[in-house]
């Protein structure tokens, strides 16, 4: 059985969420990769990072704990590239930069640059390093690998979205229209 940290095992609401999650870990670390997220599943990004997908007629809503702001930015790009993983492997990455007036709209806007960059120049994120989170500013090193995305995301939407100090770091809701 993989290793799961208490925070992800405090994460999961019943024991089913739990086994999903191990299964989860067991496929995507040598038995064989995951097509695509899995709907309505709760997902690890790293120590302390969770996200989940749930389903809605033509969008698909992300929700996401972190421990900071910086990594719910970072977890978000990790979901992203879950949600829109082409066939690729070779290595690329690209400093992003993105301006908001409000947290919750530089999420938005963070996310809409990484789709953009996905479309026009096929980087699939799998990682952000050196992410930061200022005032009205977002910017990292998305690092991923080179395919032609698999999911088209039309649009990052402002339904729903939400970003928010939670208990033990901060919680996110964006839906993206897909």
């Amino acid at each position: 059985m993989p290793y799961i940290s208490a925070s992800h095992r405090a994460a999961a609401r019943t024991e089913a969420d739990l086994f999903a999650y191990t299964e989860q870990i067991r496929l995507t670390r040598g038995g064989g990769a995951v097509a695509g997220p899995r709907r309505g599943f709760l997902c690890c990004g790293g120590e302390g990072r969770v996200h989940r997908w749930v389903e809605h007629t033509s969008e698909i809503e992300l929700s996401v704990e972190a421990e900071s702001r910086e990594a719910v930015f970072r977890e978000a790009a990790v979901a992203l590239g879950e949600l829109i993983d082409g066939a690729g492997s070779e290595p690329a990455s690209r400093q992003v930069s993105v301006r908001a007036t409000d947290l919750p709209a530089l999420l938005a806007a963070w996310l809409e640059e990484l789709v953009f960059v996905a479309e026009t120049e096929g980087i699939v994120p799998e990682d952000v390093e050196g992410m930061g989170v200022g005032p009205g500013e977002a910017r990292g090193l998305v690092r991923g690998h080179r395919g032609p995305p698999q999911t088209l995301v039309k649009a990052v939407t402002y339904h729903r979205l939400a970003m928010e100090p939670a208990p033990g770091g901060w919680r996110a809701r964006v839906v993206f229209d897909v």
